[in-house]
């Protein structure tokens, strides 16, 4: 983000990112247990669909789910299980933001395994 301090540019900024630094946003802590079965000092990635995550802040602090969808364009994560009700009696999954999020099981694809590899090498 740019040094300005003014809730409307950095809004305009966050909605005018391109996609590959919108990545970036959608960062999640790991836990002390994953960090250590992955092998890396990394406090955080970005979350992925099948991660398993766990909520620590809020209304559903405590519950525990996979991550269905990722929405880069809200910055916003969808977890199974966590709904609330609607008006005509169906349900609706909450939006939940990335830094009120744990991640408690990665998914590991090739992606995440050579940027693993990639950080364990450079240190």
């Amino acid at each position: 983000m740019l040094k300005t301090k003014q809730p409307r540019k950095q809004r305009k900024i966050r909605f005018l990112l391109p996609l590959h630094k919108l990545r970036n946003l959608v960062n999640v802590h790991l836990s002390k247990e994953t960090k250590e079965k992955l092998k890396t000092k990394r406090r955080c990635i970005a979350v992925k669909k099948g991660d398993k995550v766990k909520v620590m802040v809020g209304e559903h602090k405590g519950k525990m789910g996979k991550v269905v969808k990722v929405d880069l364009k809200s910055i916003k994560v969808f977890v199974e299980g966590i709904a609330r009700k609607k008006g005509k009696g169906g349900e609706a999954m909450v939006p939940l933001d990335p830094s009120k999020l744990l991640i408690i099981e990665a998914v590991l694809d090739d992606y995440r395994r050579e940027m693993l590899e990639r950080i364990i090498k450079a240190t």
